[in-house]
């Protein structure tokens, strides 16, 4: 039976990999993003439907809400990725603040007020795209990965008695995606490589078998965790 998808920022690397998924399977999904250009014409590759929206935005979640199905099976928070890569270094506090409010606004803050937005129509899942910064460190953006980790626990507590799960993949250096806006040094990717176990990047597709993984029924007993995707670079146990 197909389900209702909502994928967050979906347009491009890690959330299309997540849509193409789910969208092969026959799901109806639905791609959210900022730029509509890039998300309409995923759309139209994968079969799925656009709705332009800002997430860290609640005038335009609400707008959203009206357009979206009364039932959402899972929902995908991947929209974020780490915003002082798109801006030059704070040089005072006014500027510094607003540079963590930024990265705070788009990779926490979007989470939370896109899951408590569709919080009564959520039946299934649901799955956040962290990342391996939140345990290593890496300024505002690690911050708040490591603050989305915080908060899915007791958002898991919250919606396991309604027979929803809610979690977090965490990727280590994923290639094919815009997140170091092409400043990424072959020195430094090489760098990155070197520090997995696997001796390979990782690919949008390997974080996308994982989120489909934790919205599938062998996952129904898997709630409020991390599961690092990021072929062993930073390990648990």
């Amino acid at each position: 039976m197909a389900r209702n998808i909502v994928v967050t920022g979906g347009a491009t690397g890690i959330g299309k990999a997540i849509a193409r998924v789910f969208a092969a399977e026959g799901d109806t999904v639905v791609i959210t993003g900022r730029r509509a250009e890039p998300l309409h014409a995923t759309a139209a590759e994968l079969g799925v439907t656009a709705e332009v929206c800002d997430a860290t935005d609640p005038a335009q979640i609400e707008k959203l809400v009206d357009r979206l199905p009364g039932q959402i099976d899972v929902l995908v928070n991947n929209a974020g990725g780490n915003t002082d890569f798109d801006s030059e270094a704070p040089t005072d506090l006014r500027a510094l603040a607003a540079a963590w409010r930024t990265n705070l606004d788009a990779n926490l803050l979007s989470a939370v007020l896109m899951t408590t937005a569709l919080r009564d129509r959520l039946t299934g899942a649901v799955v956040h795209i962290g990342s391996i910064a939140a345990d290593k460190g890496a300024g505002a953006y690690g911050a708040a990965k490591a603050g989305l980790a915080s908060w899915n626990i007791q958002l898991s507590a919250e919606l396991g008695p309604r027979g929803v799960t809610a979690n977090v993949v965490a990727p280590g250096y994923i290639s094919d995606t815009e997140f170091f806006r092409d400043k990424l040094t072959e020195e430094r990717r090489a760098s990155l490589i070197a520090a997995t176990h696997t001796r390979r990047p990782g690919v949008p597709e390997d974080i996308a078998a994982a989120v489909h993984y934790l919205a599938s029924p062998a996952a129904r007993q898997v709630t409020g965790q991390v599961l690092a995707v990021n072929g062993g670079e930073r390990t648990t146990r």
